[in-house]
Parts: structure tokens; sequence; C-alpha cells
């Protein structure tokens, strides 16, 4: 359902949350999320563009959270790489479904709403902060080097 682009900003969003306050740069960050580091940058920038990341260039740069974890939600995440598409209107444009959409559409629909409050009520600090459970990106190099 979720977009490998999201799979790859979700994981660089936690990690950049975990490092919080400091940050890493790209090389670094696709080395920890395992995401190639072409494709990670391209991420980066549309998480930057919507105020999620910030990057610094030069001597001591790199990229870092720009909101607060505990204000971050899954859902922010999600729509600044890949909205989540909700069911408008009848995908096989059926003048009879119009304006209403089918049962199973409208059922389809009523899913992805479901979805979307979940992702929209998780923050990145609640998924970091659950105990009893393995800690995202927790094998990562650059957190073992800070330990």
């Amino acid at each position: 359902m979720l977009s490998q682009t999201v799979e790859y900003a979700l994981r660089a969003v936690v990690h950049l949350a975990a490092e919080a306050p400091n940050g890493c740069t790209t090389q670094q960050l696709a080395k920890v999320t395992q995401v190639p580091a072409a494709y990670l940058a391209k991420v980066l920038q549309n998480l930057s563009r919507e105020g999620i990341v910030s990057s610094q260039r030069g001597i001591g740069g790199g990229v870092s959270l720009a909101i607060e974890a505990s204000e971050l939600t899954i859902l922010d995440v999600i729509n600044a790489v890949d909205p989540i598409q909700r069911i408008k209107t009848c995908p096989l444009e059926l003048g009879s479904h119009s304006p209403a959409l089918c049962p199973l559409h409208r059922r389809v629909d009523n899913a992805i709403a479901q979805v979307e409050t979940a992702f929209k009520s998780t923050t990145v600090a609640e998924i970091l902060g659950e105990s009893g459970q393995p800690k995202p990106l927790c094998d990562s190099q650059i957190s073992k080097q800070r330990s």
C-alpha cells in the first residue's frame, strides 16, 4: 500500500529523530537506512521542501529534523513524499456511480480513511518511545559509534 519512497522517507525521519538534535550526512543516513544515496537525496529534497528536514552544506553540515518528533506525524511524512490518495469518484468513470461511490469503492475509501487516521494520530516520537519492542534501525553504525 505504501510506496518504496514512503518507506525510505520514514526510515530517514525515524533515524534523524533518534539522532536529534544532531544530524548526519546524506551518506551516513543512506548507510544506516539502507537506502541508495542518490534516491535518498531526492527523498530528502521533498522532505526539506515540506519543512520536515533541514540541510546545511559544507564542513559540519548535514541533514537534521526540522520539526520536533513529538509534533511530526507519520501522515506528515507520507504526504510530503507520496500522499495517500482517497477515492472521490468512480475509478471506472461510470455515470451510474456518480456522485456517490459504489459499495465496493466506498468501502475501499473507508479503509483508506482509517489508515490515514491511524497515521495522523501517530507521531515519530511515539514510534521511538515504544518499550518492549526492537528500536527502529537499532543496528545502525552511527548509533553504535555514538554509544
